[in-house]
């Protein structure tokens, strides 16, 4: 017998799962719905809802010589529990049966909603947890059609602010204690807790609380109903409007696994996509707010000739003959895609140019940021544009501008004049400048190309793991924007003279599996990624913190 699965039955049929599993997620694994409010799988366990109760048996023997005691038709004899039991609570067993379904477990349901509801406030409609409320959706699929409840409900504090980014709503809790136990669990400190007894318990804020978290919003993910909402987010947009599409966290090298909530081209929301072998299912506060730089005011829209707008297609010619001067310098980047940052080596190959980039070092925080601040820096190793870690400036680059070795540079979303080059050195070299936003360098480039963001866009990022992950197109992008793999590849196209179609990004990820031995299983990339050998690296000069959660992981990444 397999060690890592046990025997069970569900409902009547008999099933494999994985041994150590509760009931609750071992009949999750199978596709059997049990629902359930306090338990998350991150969190431990508090079977205080008791909407998951089921009913458990095993294969019963006789007390004298502990035989399994059989039927007639020989199958054995089970034993139930005289009552039910949390699935949450509860773990799998060989030839344990579990009934889900009964009219048992249904009444049992039943009861445990109307319970809740006795004194939850009737503002379905208004609330903003609206189309994502757990109890809502219970309600209409296990809940009585009629409530027997003739008294006042309870009034409980509402609209109380939390940390200035979250707002509670008392009245909606249920008491489930996710937030509590997150907070004492990931956070390290109390910052919510109950107070009052009996029906009048609410759930409330310790005064004077410590609540200066970065990972604060996600108890707000993790609130089964309305009592603790995102003001940044409140009532701006009912979520079944949305589109979701799976995005990566732009904010660190962490790589953290998101959903990005759009809507007719405009990002409402990004919250955490659960990836157990990266992020489990929290995220940072910062890095839900990283399409926020990209707002109208302060994106690139045209493009330009020495400050002078002009038609796109006639800036990205004037690049390739800026760039057919000779004597060129790429200005890379770690947020480019693995796709991208390997057309600019195949364009650096055809031009003769020299590779720079720029390292962004933060502070890391010991969890889900990184002290490396961009999302692939670690591609830049697996494509070769680098062999060591940048510098946190170009100083190198601008040298070799005043001395006159560096005639062209092609910046790519950088700000030269952040990371060494002063003003006068834009009169040295042609300076051509492809970006999502407008800043000092743009201001005074000879060439401004406006690139897309990482929203509006494909790709693939390597994080702090050496885990390849894959992020798809939110929204649309602004008229007159060109994506960086097609400007990289119709400047190859023209810089080199060939008649070739551009290639998509599915056609340059199989060119890579086929040429990058680390690459080689990338080009058919899962939803949660997939962990490459990094053993080439491991030399690499690599930000202290990040480093070790590199080697620290790799136990895990080698069991997965």
């Amino acid at each position: 017998m397999d060690k890592n699965t046990v025997n069970v039955n569900i409902n009547g049929v008999d099933y494999k799962v994985e041994a150590g599993q509760n009931v609750l997620e071992a009949c999750r694994s199978v596709g059997v719905e049990i629902p359930y409010f306090c338990y998350h799988p991150n969190l431990k366990v508090a079977g205080s809802c008791r909407m998951c109760l089921v009913y458990t048996g095993m294969p019963a023997r006789d007390r004298a010589t502990g035989e399994l005691v059989k039927k007639e038709d020989g199958s054995c004899e089970i034993a139930w529990m005289p009552k039910p039991a949390i699935a949450c609570g509860t773990n799998v067993a060989e030839n344990m049966h579990i009934i889900t379904d009964s009219d048992d477990v249904k009444n049992c349901r039943r009861g445990v909603l109307e319970f809740l509801l006795l004194n939850h406030p009737l503002d379905c409609p208004i609330c903003d947890k609206a189309g994502e409320c757990k109890l809502q959706e219970y309600a209409h699929a296990f809940g009585r059609a009629e409530s027997r409840f003739i008294e006042n409900k309870n009034v409980k504090p509402k609209k109380v602010d939390v940390a200035g980014k979250i707002m509670l709503d008392s009245e909606r809790c249920i008491q489930c204690s996710r937030c509590i136990r997150f907070c004492n669990e990931f956070v390290g400190k109390s910052i919510f807790g109950f107070t009052k007894r009996g029906s009048k318990t609410e759930i409330a804020v310790y005064p004077q609380a410590d609540n200066d978290s970065n990972y604060l919003l996600n108890v707000v993910d993790g609130c089964p109903v309305g009592a603790l909402t995102e003001k940044a987010f409140r009532f701006k947009m009912r979520t079944w409007f949305l589109k979701v599409t799976d995005g990566i966290c732009a904010e660190s090298s962490a790589g953290v696994n998101t959903r990005v909530w759009s809507r007719e081209g405009k990002i409402y929301r990004i919250t955490p996509r659960r990836n157990r072998a990266v992020n489990e299912t929290w995220m940072a506060d910062s890095g839900r707010y990283v399409f926020e730089r990209f707002k109208d005011e302060n994106r690139l829209r045209r493009a330009r000739i020495d400050s002078s707008p002009c038609e796109l297609s006639y800036a990205v010619d004037r690049c390739v003959e800026i760039l057919k001067l000779g004597k060129v310098a790429i200005v890379a980047n770690g947020w480019q895609t693995l796709e991208e940052q390997y057309a600019i080596g195949e364009l650096a190959k055809a031009c003769g140019a020299e590779i720079f980039m720029a390292s962004h070092i933060g502070e890391d925080d010991g969890e889900l940021v990184s002290a490396d601040r961009t999302p692939n820096m670690r591609g830049a190793f697996v494509t070769g544009l680098i062999k060591e870690y940048p510098k946190p400036d170009l100083s190198a680059l601008a040298e070799k501008v005043r001395g006159g070795e560096i005639k062209t540079v092609l910046c790519l979303r950088e700000n030269l004049q952040l990371l060494g080059f002063e003003a006068k050195d834009f009169k040295l070299a042609n300076i051509i400048y492809c970006g999502a936003l407008e800043n000092e360098t743009s201001e005074i480039a000879k060439v401004c190309v406006p690139l897309r963001s990482e929203f509006e866009k494909r790709g693939l990022w390597i994080n702090r793991q050496f885990r390849v992950q894959k992020f798809e197109k939110a929204i649309s992008a602004p008229s007159d924007t060109i994506d960086d793999l097609e400007l990289l590849l119709v400047m190859l196209r023209d810089f080199s003279g060939a008649s070739f179609s551009i290639p998509s990004v599915d056609e340059i990820r199989r060119v890579m599996a086929a040429k990058i031995p680390q690459l080689k299983s990338c080009a058919d990339v899962p939803s949660g990624g997939r962990q490459i050998d990094a053993s080439a690296f491991a030399d690499a000069d690599f930000p202290e913190s990040d480093a070790m959660h590199f080697a620290k992981n790799q136990h895990a990444t080698r069991k997965e």
